[in-house]
């Protein structure tokens, strides 16, 4: 497990150290990014390995990713089970949206409500030139493409027929990241209604 015979391979070197983490828990033991061992407190369950060992959660902060992404999903990855974290980390999104407008829809419904040009409930900039108009149209496209493509197939169609791989999880959850990340920022826009 020397780090220098996976220069170029960071994930080969970081799949093999994630697997043999979780077994050196229950040894009080860690092995760290350079390659040697350090020791740590034991783990007693399969569980506690399996989270210090977490291979796409450990991806996933080293990426800064949002905290309410980790937080929505965090059982989900303790298990790597990919297909349901990327369905709760997309629930996610709309839930933020509701709690920052009140609506209560979801999925395109509720984005077209909040981002439409014509009586937006929150933008993501000024709204006053065009490009920053098209960027409001952008952003509320990439959330219902997000819906389209992530969470209403995950919502309808069963686990063993929607596989979900690792790396796919991790661009999808940074994606998620991002949208959270944009929408802290977005300002209510105040109502033209008397």
């Amino acid at each position: 497990m020397d780090p220098a015979r996976f220069v170029g391979n960071d994930e080969r070197f970081a799949g093999f150290r994630d697997r043999i983490n979780e077994v050196l828990a229950f040894s009080g033991l860690h092995l760290g990014e350079d390659g040697k061992l350090k020791p740590v407190s034991r783990a007693s369950t399969l569980s506690e390995a399996q989270e210090r060992a977490g291979r796409l959660r450990s991806a996933l902060i080293q990426r800064k990713v949002h905290h309410e992404v980790l937080q929505f999903c965090k059982a989900e990855l303790m298990q790597e089970n990919y297909f349901h974290a990327v369905f709760e980390a997309t629930k996610s999104v709309a839930q933020k949206i509701r709690d920052k407008t009140g609506l209560t829809g979801d999925g395109a419904d509720i984005v077209d409500k909040t981002f439409g040009l014509k009586a937006p409930m929150l933008a993501i900039n000024a709204l006053q030139t065009e490009t920053e108009k098209s960027e409001q149209t952008g952003f509320a496209n990439l959330l219902k493409g997000m819906f389209g493509t992530f969470r209403n197939p995950t919502g309808h169609a069963p686990k063993i027929t929607w596989r979900i791989e690792e790396q796919d999880a991790l661009d999808l959850l940074s994606l998620v990241s991002y949208l959270h990340r944009r929408l802290d920022a977005a300002a209510r826009v105040p109502s033209s209604q008397p």
